[in-house]
């Protein structure tokens, strides 16, 4: 892991761990105020109310234990810190502007207790708390359902394209690129012509007339007669 890497990984750390701290500390202070009224009574705490001029100190009574028990406890889960945190600060701000406390100590606590509570509806509850385990789980839950989902829907589409899967053609026979592939006409065979009567040779000398044998012109002889006789 690279110095980067460990950087951060140590600050997230030390994040976590001081939102834990934070939360404990709020959480237990506003669980305590809220414990404390609950041993009281609501006739105590409201007639405490009533003399700091609250109006309905019954009302108000009630209100502000609640939200410091349940309040505080969830906090210290870190369970739905966002929420409960800004909650906590609306209840001491109003506390703060309707009935602030007569003891000067308890208006400052008051004061740090809504100031930590914004930081922490703000920063958040960190990983160590339910919130995060909660988030967890609900992503590990969400990406485990989608995935069965499209698991699903592949294997409807495939069901649906297999009646209608078209034949595989056939491979076509690998043609040489020297071979003739043109379309040729068929021959046609012929039939034999008949043969000719073969005629013989004309003698030399013998010419053809009209098919017929010419003749061979007689030549005269030189009559040695005269020489003889």
């Amino acid at each position: 892991m690279s110095r980067l890497g460990q950087t951060t990984t140590v600050k997230q750390v030390l994040r976590d761990v001081a939102a834990l701290v934070a939360r404990l500390g709020v959480g237990g202070i506003f669980f305590a105020n809220g414990w404390t009224k609950l041993e009281d009574g609501l006739k105590i705490t409201g007639a405490k109310f009533a003399e700091q001029g609250a109006p309905a100190p019954g009302a108000w009574a009630t209100v502000t234990m609640l939200a410091e028990l349940i309040g505080g406890a969830l906090l210290i889960a870190g369970l739905a810190v966002s929420t409960t945190g800004l909650i906590l600060f609306a209840e001491a701000l109003a506390v703060f502007l309707v009935a602030p406390p007569l003891n000067p100590i308890t208006m400052n606590e008051l004061i740090l207790l809504g100031a930590a509570s914004l930081l922490l509806a703000v920063v958040g509850a960190g990983r160590i708390s339910v919130d995060h385990m909660v988030v967890i789980r609900r992503r590990e839950s969400e990406a485990a359902s989608e995935f069965a989902a499209d698991t699903e829907a592949d294997q409807v589409i495939a069901s649906l394209r297999e009646p209608d899967k078209p034949a595989e053609p056939k491979p076509e026979p690998e043609i040489s690129p020297t071979e003739d592939t043109a379309p040729h006409p068929r021959p046609r065979t012929q039939a034999p012509e008949p043969k000719q009567a073969e005629e013989p040779a004309p003698a030399p000398g013998d010419t053809l007339v009209a098919g017929r044998k010419k003749p061979q012109a007689r030549t005269r002889r030189t009559a040695t007669s005269t020489e003889t006789d």
